[in-house]
């Protein structure tokens, strides 16, 4: 029963969980893939979005599902009406976490590409899903190397002062101390980088023949 009118906001503390029959399990089986995140982070300009996009790319070459969400294309709908200042951008990191545990649960694989600057961020990212799916991938580059590329003119305008708060000039950027992978793109090409990424996921990534944790815990649920 709906105890709000159309349009009205409410706390999520008011509604309930709706439980379904079908779940992540049954999609992920249907599409024969067990879903992850591969969440990409790193300064703007180390290469992530031209790495995602080659990744998915040769993901889909196996026959799998997958989607990439990028944090330029994301600021175009979803987040659209978040500005740059300290709270917009947690919101941005928030909600493409949020989305891209919709998706897992949809049975995806989910590329994430996202400066997503903060450890505390991904970390908030990783524990909305099931031990193993989330894979957090370092694209690392100095930021030197960042600043000489600077393909979109930011670190530029950052340096005049025209974008406050910038990650890497006067906002910090926290490396990960422990991501799954990592690629330095100051050393390697992007064909390489794929490459390892690929390499890693292949020994380690759940499957469905050795999924994540709650494939268990799903089967064994009353009914």
């Amino acid at each position: 029963m709906i105890d709000h009118e159309p349009g009205e906001q409410t706390s999520s503390a008011n509604v309930s969980w709706q439980q379904t029959r079908v779940g992540k399990v049954e999609r992920a089986r249907n599409l024969d893939q067990w879903p992850m995140i591969l969440w990409l982070t790193g300064l703007s300009g180390a290469g992530k979005s031209t790495i995602a996009d080659r990744l998915e790319q040769e993901i889909q070459g196996f026959g799998k599902h997958t989607y990439l969400l990028d944090g330029d294309n994301l600021r175009h709908g979803l987040n659209s009406n978040l500005g740059f200042n300290l709270e917009d951008r947690m919101e941005n990191v928030r909600r493409a976490a949020e989305t891209a545990k919709l998706m897992v649960d949809a049975g995806l694989i989910v590329i994430v590409a996202l400066i997503s600057p903060l450890r505390s961020q991904r970390d908030a990212a990783r524990a909305l899903v099931a031990e193993r799916e989330f894979i957090e991938i370092f694209v690392d580059a100095p930021l030197d190397v960042c600043e000489a590329r600077d393909p979109k003119g930011l670190y530029a305008m950052a340096r005049r002062g025209e974008i406050p708060d910038f990650t890497g000039i006067d906002s910090p950027y926290e490396a990960p101390l422990e991501p799954e992978v990592r690629v330095d793109t100051s050393e390697l090409s992007v064909k390489e980088a794929v490459a390892r990424i690929l390499d890693w996921l292949g020994k380690h990534a759940p499957r469905l023949e050795s999924p994540a944790s709650e494939v268990e815990t799903a089967a064994a649920e009353p009914e």
